[in-house]
């Protein structure tokens, strides 16, 4: 159902090193598209709630990644469509929704807990054994997680259910195609240059590699 990729990364946090005149094309990255580069440099982060290391990734490592890249490179979040089910589509929905949300950290956190289980910290959602059945099986689920954080189920039906979010949809699914997104999580910068997450050995490298395609190649 899900194309993963097994996170090849130790994520070790070490003094920063250069790393920049290493990146290879082809090696570290892959340009997927020729458009030019944005006036706000960015990067963006396909993923699923039901994808094991997009949890860890959020979990564990997102937090360094967002604080280290840097401050002029934007970070946003897209959600795959791997399922091509009516639930993937309404959990779709959800991160739409909770993109425009004041309380965007906590629903994301809970949206993942609903599906694979309650993270504290240390579990890896990707070990062996791991099993959680998913309490989202319907909208009405969905709205149950987004009524703990203030937002009912009318807000919710129309916020969903708007123009808006219909065409943010379609857009994520038609990048998922365009950008060749075929394992999560994978990492965009500037819907031109797209991570190669089998050769990032750190965190530190993935950050600077971030920062030298958002802001240095062309």
């Amino acid at each position: 159902m899900f194309k993963h990729v097994a996170l090849a990364l130790t994520l070790a946090v070490a003094p920063f090193t250069s790393f920049a005149a290493q990146f290879v094309e082809g090696q570290h990255y892959v340009q997927v598209s020729n458009q030019v580069a944005p006036s706000e440099p960015k990067v963006s982060e396909y993923f699923s709630f039901y994808c094991h290391n997009c949890y860890n990734m959020e979990t564990q490592y997102l937090p360094f990644i967002k604080s280290h890249i840097n401050k002029d490179v934007a970070f946003e979040n897209k959600h795959v469509d791997f399922m091509n089910s009516d639930i993937g589509t309404e959990v779709m929905r959800s991160l739409a929704v909770m993109n425009e949300s004041d309380k965007k950290h906590e629903l994301t956190l809970a949206m993942f807990a609903a599906i694979q289980g309650s993270d504290d910290g240390h579990h890896d959602h990707g070990s062996h054994g791991h099993k959680h059945e998913s309490k989202i099986n319907s909208r009405d689920d969905i709205k149950k997680v987004f009524a703990e954080y203030g937002i009912d189920g009318a807000a919710y039906d129309k916020a969903a259910d708007s123009e808006a979010t219909n065409a943010t949809i379609s857009k994520w699914r038609q990048e998922q195609v365009m950008f060749r997104i075929q394992s999560v999580p994978s990492f965009l910068v500037n819907d031109k240059y797209l991570v190669n997450m089998s050769e990032m050995r750190s965190l530190e490298q993935m950050v600077e590699l971030i920062n030298y395609l958002a802001l240095e190649k062309k």
